[in-house]
């Protein structure tokens, strides 16, 4: 299914059809401030699986990253001291991803790694999904395509055209960056950017 969802006045019919696409354990391809991206009800182990084999990600071996609607329960998610949550809250929404030590909240395929990417995308679009659904939404970028067009991964109509026989929805959401997120990794005292990305931190 492709729909067409607008990061302003977005149709709350359409959206709410997505949303109960994660809710029953579907995977979705969204629209972020950065690349268009593949994601599913972070709390749905299952669908986090099926992801990571469309991926071939291992759980075990790779950074698993989050979509938050705010900042109001990171806290149930990731353990975050108070100079972290102030670079967090000057930042985001924004293009970055915070690399943070998890909590029992999150299913065990995530405590594996004992660290979690949270973002909060600046897209009303990806935002309102999550604050709809009520659960973080684990999200990935999409494969780098080899020896294919550049377009394959920002026109949301050739990313139908591609992902539609793995994913239960595409999200037109209008063309889509190629720049990723800035990683921050603030699990230490020593906050580090260990990706620069489209983010510069405030």
């Amino acid at each position: 299914m492709l729909v067409k969802l607008y990061n302003e006045n977005t149709n709350i019919r359409d959206l709410t059809k997505i949303v109960e696409i994660l809710k029953n354990g579907g995977l979705v391809i969204y629209p972020t401030d950065t690349v268009y991206a593949m994601g599913c009800d972070a709390l749905n182990v299952k669908a986090v699986e099926r992801i990571c084999k469309i991926k071939g990600i291992n759980p075990q071996k790779t950074n698993l990253s989050i979509i938050c609607y705010d900042l109001s329960n990171i806290s149930l998610f990731a353990k975050v001291n108070n100079d972290v949550f102030k670079l967090m809250k000057d930042n985001l929404p924004g293009p970055f991803t915070f690399i943070l030590n998890t909590t029992n909240r999150l299913p065990k395929i995530y405590k594996n790694r004992k660290e979690v990417g949270i973002r909060i995308p600046d897209n009303n679009i990806i935002r309102m999904l999550v604050r709809e659904l009520g659960n973080p939404i684990l999200t990935t970028s999409l494969h780098k395509i080899v020896d294919e067009v550049a377009e394959y991964g920002v026109d949301p109509e050739l990313i139908y055209e591609k992902y539609q026989g793995l994913v239960d929805a595409v999200i037109d959401g209008g063309y889509g960056g190629s720049e990723p997120s800035t990683i921050v990794d603030c699990r230490t005292d020593e906050i580090q950017i260990t990706r620069q990305g489209k983010g510069q931190l405030q």
